[in-house]
């Protein structure tokens, strides 16, 4: 069986390294040791200053638009998965969509402003499968208009524009640790803010509130990340490198050997090291898709139609028509990418699609 996906685990005797320091001390939660270790080695790798680790990739986005959004409009996109726009209304947000660029995929940004009304409290944006925005674009936007701008960096782990880690871009940017992800804490996620007020903010609203153990600095909520998740963390980070290595044979060997008369690939933005997180294809229909993705499952090869549906379409939005992100979610399927996909299973997924 070749799923979309697995799981990078690292030796078992290193994860139980972590787990017996954990056993030693006895912290398993509450801002332990090895999760501020792990803070301070992902600043180092990611060469981003500001980070707090939590949970979940989700409860960053909740806690930006509660500190951000004032249950105002929010100029978000359709391609993306679910927790994006629903964030935004759990948070009694509004969403408001503006379509997709047909290459890049993210936020179309010469569509913005036409989208903007004195509702509008933020833009939300995914970077997608670790593909910035025009992050300049939007910028200029944002403080033309007083807006706040968060990125679901979920996919972005590693990913650097024009020089700089795409989450130093923004009000707030968000990743998810989840073990599907590059890098991953078997379940996770992380926020970030280069404003230091912000981040300040942020800080205590992943943690209660709490201003020290007996006082509080305002409203929060439970988005700690544990000592176990952080013990994962710590033991896959030494081989980032060679995970992305790995994926990008995989990728090439896709750019090499797939026939693009019948598919088109994603279009990385220019300045961008990408981190090879997902490989999709479009088909020219959905016909074309359904009939790959049949004779892919009969051969045990499990692709993901990622994203699907396009977010304006789902019940508790406001079901606006977006052409160009409805059509691309209608085409679009992720190939399986992972570290130890090899030659044989890359010609016979291949094989299926050409």
């Amino acid at each position: 069986m070749i799923n979309i996906t697995k799981t990078f685990l690292p030796p078992i005797e290193e994860y139980n390294h972590y787990l017996n320091r954990l056993w030693d001390n006895q912290w398993l939660t509450n801002r332990g040791e090895l999760v501020k270790e792990l803070e301070e080695k992902l600043k180092e790798h990611l060469s981003s200053s500001n980070i707090i680790l939590t949970n979940n990739g989700t409860v960053p986005l909740q806690i930006a638009l509660k500190l951000l959004a004032n249950k105002g409009e929010i100029i978000t996109t359709p391609f993306s998965y679910v927790a994006t726009t629903a964030a935004i209304v759990w948070e009694n947000c509004i969403p408001v969509f503006v379509d997709i660029h047909p290459e890049y995929l993210t936020i179309d940004e010469n569509k913005i402003e036409e989208a903007i009304t004195p509702n509008t409290t933020a833009i939300l944006a995914t970077h997608v499968f670790g593909n910035p925005c025009n992050v300049d674009a939007i910028d200029t936007i944002a403080k033309k208009h007083n807006l706040k701008v968060i990125y679901d960096a979920a996919h972005c782990f590693g990913v650097k524009y024009k020089g700089k880690s795409i989450f130093d871009f923004g009000d707030v940017s968000t990743c998810s640790f989840h073990a599907t992800k590059l890098f991953h804490t078997a379940e996770g996620g992380a926020m970030f803010s280069p404003n230091e007020d912000l981040q300040k903010q942020l800080f205590y609203s992943h943690n209660f509130g709490h201003d020290g153990p007996l006082a509080f600095h305002g409203l929060g909520v439970n988005g700690k990340m544990s000592e176990l998740q952080a013990a994962m963390g710590l033991a896959v980070l030494p081989y980032m490198e060679q995970i992305t290595s790995e994926r990008k044979k995989v990728v090439d060997f896709y750019n090499d050997n797939l026939n693009f008369r019948k598919v088109t690939s994603l279009k990385i933005r220019e300045n961008t090291i990408w981190n090879y997180s997902y490989y999709p294809v479009i088909f020219e229909s959905e016909e074309q898709l359904l009939h790959a993705q049949k004779k892919l499952n009969n051969e045990q090869i499990f692709p993901r139609r990622y994203f699907y549906p396009s977010l304006n379409t789902i019940e508790y939005t406001n079901g606006l028509s977006m052409p160009i992100s409805e059509s691309i979610a209608s085409r679009i399927l992720c190939l399986p990418l992972y570290d130890g996909l090899d030659a044989e299973k890359l010609n016979k997924i291949i094989n299926c699609i050409n």
